[in-house]
């Protein structure tokens, strides 16, 4: 029924630059917020880019700011994380959510997500 997949994940050096992007089917998420999360191996799954249902806010991890800029298409019912500036911590399984619930960074915001894609950095 409702799917989030992810594309775009891979290998990529050190200081190299990659887009994931998440497509959503089953539903519209017009009117959901969309976020990115992570997890690596051994941690807790972080809250990485976020984007509120209006597009008037977004939100993004202390480790990836500045980094990582989250993006929007209302029409294609997708979300892309251009990622850039990328160091081996960024190494993780990266997710899409997506959620009708106040709370951007909040896992608990969320009600969908996608089946995770890989993102490897090597140095």
């Amino acid at each position: 029924q409702v799917q989030l997949v992810e594309s775009g994940g891979g290998l990529v050096q050190v200081g190299g630059s990659l887009r994931l992007s998440c497509a959503a089917s089953g539903r519209t998420f017009t009117n959901s917020a969309m976020a990115w999360f992570r997890q690596a191996p051994g941690k807790e799954r972080e809250f990485v880019a976020g984007q509120n249902w209006s597009g008037t806010r977004r939100a993004y991890g202390d480790a990836v700011k500045g980094r990582f800029t989250i993006s929007r298409d209302y029409g294609k019912n997708t979300v892309d994380l251009q990622m850039g500036s990328l160091k081996p911590e960024d190494t993780a399984t990266y997710y899409c959510a997506a959620g009708d619930r106040h709370g951007l960074e909040l896992e608990r915001a969320y009600d969908y997500w996608g089946q995770g894609i890989q993102v490897i950095v090597s140095s």
